[in-house]
């Protein structure tokens, strides 16, 4: 390699790390929400109900675990935390089968699951990862009508958790 190489390559690989932490960071690869019956998040997706960012990322509302907030506590995501936002309620029987789509798959340990302001389900997968798609059916016990169901998808391996509501009708 002659000197004037040598330089250019000395040169390039000092700038090169300054450049990657320099450039702005892309969005995680994200993370999961519930698909169907469609979530709050599901809904600003699809365009069903006018939402702000959460349209372009309903995989990522996340937050720090023990929240009871559909926000995951990002004030970004606020729109998911007001009630009278026009959410559209699903028809469902007393045990449905609520759908995750997970674009990331961290280590879990536990789902959960809230209505009525109780907990009304909990899955443990002591620390597995889940594939692409998750499938819990909920048993709502003596629950009816109108009821917006607060699920949480608890990380093994991290502080946060994610966090999804989902408007439906119990019948």
């Amino acid at each position: 390699m002659n000197g004037k190489k040598k330089l250019a390559f000395v040169i390039g690989a000092g700038i090169a790390p300054l450049l990657a932490v320099s450039l702005p960071a892309s969005s995680a690869s994200a993370h999961g929400y519930i698909s169907s019956p469609p979530s709050r998040q599901a809904q600003c997706a699809a365009g069903t109900v006018p939402c702000g960012p959460i349209k372009y990322e309903p995989q990522s509302v996340e937050g720090p675990k023990g929240l009871r907030s559909c926000s995951g506590g990002q004030s970004l995501f606020s729109e998911l935390d007001n009630d009278g936002k026009g959410w559209k309620v699903t028809p469902v029987s007393g045990t449905t089968t609520f759908n995750w789509r997970l674009t990331a798959r961290h280590a879990t340990s536990t789902w959960q699951y809230y209505a009525g302001g109780q907990k009304i389900a909990e899955f443990n997968d002591g620390g597995a990862r889940p594939g692409a798609t998750v499938s819990h059916q909920v048993d709502f016990g003596g629950l009816s009508g109108r009821q917006k169901v607060l699920a949480v998808w608890n990380i093994a391996d991290t502080p946060n958790a994610f966090y999804a509501c989902v408007d439906v009708d119990v019948r």
